[in-house]
């Protein structure tokens, strides 16, 4: 464990099996990792899937939420630990990036870092860009900034109103 605890911004999104139950156990189950401390977790929030050119409202639709905890790993370890997380939950990671899912976990802060690796983008490099990120976020920290894209009220104000 790492000597502090960095405050963290996860996103949570399910579109596969009981979205609900997923999203409660999976709470649950960061909740009780060692290491990790929720602060806070946004109402859950229905939303239409994103594919590769947009909105896709013929997939499955998400139930999406935010996560405010505090982790006293480092960034890697809190990744790696939330794709464990995802993997008992029947998370199986692909080649495709818009496949549908039964979990999904991203870390999209880890304190004010903004760095960028092979394995890692921190903060998550569209998050300025998803309603369904920045609305949940913006309910339990009204205050919050995204580090190097400013306060997630005005991002999310920016957004064009279909904007998923």
């Amino acid at each position: 464990m790492t000597d502090g605890w960095t405050p963290c911004v996860v996103a949570l999104g399910s579109n596969l099996g009981d979205r609900e139950d997923l999203a409660h156990s999976a709470l649950a189950d960061i909740r009780a990792t060692e290491g990790f401390m929720v602060r806070a977790a946004s109402s859950l929030v229905e939303t239409v899937a994103l594919g590769a050119d947009g909105a896709d409202p013929d997939a499955p639709r998400y139930l999406n939420q935010v996560i405010l905890l505090d982790s006293a790993w480092s960034a890697e370890r809190t990744l790696g630990l939330l794709l464990g997380i995802e993997e008992a939950h029947g998370r199986v990671r692909g080649d495709e990036r818009y496949a549908n899912r039964t979990l999904d976990l991203d870390l999209i802060t880890y304190g004010d870092r903004v760095s960028e690796s092979a394995s890692l983008s921190i903060p998550h490099p569209r998050a300025h860009e998803r309603r369904f990120v920045l609305e949940p976020w913006n309910e339990v920290d009204p205050e919050a900034v995204l580090p190097g894209r400013g306060a997630v009220a005005t991002l999310l104000g920016g957004l064009a109103s279909d904007a998923p």
